[in-house]
């Protein structure tokens, strides 16, 4: 068992100007408050035989999602009794409105009417940990998993269209910067909440291209409704969206795709599951025992017959709340990309949950969160807080708690599923960029647009 130093609970409620611009919008949930997620599992898993070393100190724990494919691993855990098997019977999952209102109800936490934790854009909890963007009161927070990889795209209005703006905007970089003279306003894009994954993937997407997405363009964090509608209207001209919209936006000829992130960057990092150092400080066994029912829905998603059950939990009325014809394609790995290109047909370019191409997808790898930050150098933010590698290292190895992870896929058997390191090596990126987390300083320097 680790032994988990305790932190002292801080409680804050921030009323902020982003928390609009931070919603996730899906049919049906626009404006949400929290609320509680479906009823218990759906198909009861035969309980574990727990030790009484194993069984958790609590049976509850209340955590945050968004409705969005991220979010799916949480779901089937407590539908299908994944949880519960563990002995972590009580376990609520709350709706978020959006990301800033998770931050928001993380920060006071379960016990003041908030969440302990949940679903979390990277590095969101790194952020929170410290202060950054929680108005300087800090909120200790622990990584202990990767929900998914992959489930994400750039979307671009159909006025663009034959133009060149697709996955490489090379040859339509001149097009996109000469906006301002040719129609009177720069070409706006949008992500969902500032400094996270949305953001990055669109920013390394126009910089692969040779557009600076801090002068060339407007990039805004937008809801998803209203930058829809902007689309249609032609107002706004490009977003970096995830599953279900990538399907309705083709489906409803409100744009095309440009790319997926998995043409992007194959296998990335995507959204993960972060708790309050203080919870899991205090319930030590109880979140081993919440690990190992999320490894057990991951790897039951995965199975390709069970795709079609997860998706009729998903899009039910309790959680996504969306036809389950939005949510089928991309669990298929189908994706109609508009704009005269290929429909993509490849289960591995779509959400996956427990393995892929490069290796495990829950695990925590050290190495995708120093990508996050190296990124967060790269474009300048949070520049008085994380000034350097060497503080975004401190940062990483003390939210990083991976050594949880293996400890529960241990205990629960899935040994040949443990990565032998905290570093999956050398990333590449779509564009020939490499990012080798021995040396990121190497990465940042053979970058041409950056703001360091």
């Amino acid at each position: 068992m680790s032994n988990f130093s305790p932190v002292t609970r801080r409680k804050f409620l921030r009323t902020s100007a982003l928390s609009a611009a931070g919603a996730i919008l899906l049919k049906g949930c626009a404006g949400n408050p929290p609320e509680p997620g479906g009823n218990n599992a759906s198909s009861s898993q035969q309980a574990a035989n727990l030790s009484p070393e194993m069984q958790p100190e609590t049976t509850a724990i209340k955590l945050g999602y968004i409705p969005i494919v991220e979010a799916a691993a949480l779901v089937v855990a407590k539908e299908q009794g994944f949880f519960a098997k563990y002995g972590m019977t009580d376990v609520e999952l709350s709706k978020q409105a959006n990301w800033a209102s998770a931050r928001d109800n993380v920060t006071i936490g379960s016990e003041g009417g908030g969440i302990d934790g949940g679903q979390w854009q990277m590095p969101m909890p790194h952020l929170i940990t410290e202060g950054i963007i929680t108005n300087g009161r800090k909120v200790p927070m622990y990584v202990l998993a990767q929900l998914n990889t992959q489930g994400n795209g750039i979307a671009v209005a159909p006025i663009h269209e034959g133009k060149g703006v697709t996955l490489d905007i090379s040859q339509a970089a001149d097009y996109i910067k000469s906006f301002p003279s040719t129609n009177g306003r720069k070409f706006k894009a949008a992500h969902t909440f500032p400094n996270v994954n949305q953001d990055f993937w669109i920013r390394y997407w126009f910089a692969a291209g040779g557009v600076d997405p801090d002068t060339d363009i407007d990039l805004l964090a937008v809801p998803p409704a209203e930058t829809v509608q902007g689309m249609r209207n032609g107002t706004m001209d490009a977003f970096s969206t995830g599953d279900p919209w990538p399907y309705r936006i083709i489906a409803e000829d409100i744009g095309y795709m440009a790319g997926l992130t998995s043409q992007i960057w194959q296998f990335h990092p995507e959204e993960y599951l972060a708790i309050r150092a203080d919870w899991v400080d205090k319930n030590p066994k109880a979140t081993k025992a919440l690990l190992k029912g999320l490894m057990e829905a991951q790897q039951w998603i995965d199975e390709n017959n069970n795709r079609a059950t997860a998706v009729k939990i998903l899009a039910g009325r309790n959680y996504f709340n969306v036809p389950v014809d939005i949510l089928d394609a991309p669990y298929k790995g189908n994706y109609k990309m508009g704009d005269g290109k290929a429909e993509v047909k490849d289960i591995n370019m779509g959400p996956l949950y427990w393995k892929d191409g490069k290796g495990n997808v829950s695990y925590p790898y050290k190495s995708h969160d120093l990508w996050f930050l190296t990124e967060t150098l790269r474009w300048g933010f949070h520049k008085d807080q994380i000034s350097d590698l060497d503080t975004a290292q401190k940062i990483i190895d003390k939210v990083n708690r991976e050594d949880i992870w293996r400890e529960a896929a241990t205990e629960a058997g899935f040994t040949a599923d443990i990565p032998a390191s905290t570093s999956r090596g050398v990333e590449t990126f779509f564009d020939g960029v490499t990012f080798d987390p021995q040396n990121p300083q190497a990465y940042l320097n053979s970058l041409a647009i950056k703001q360091v």
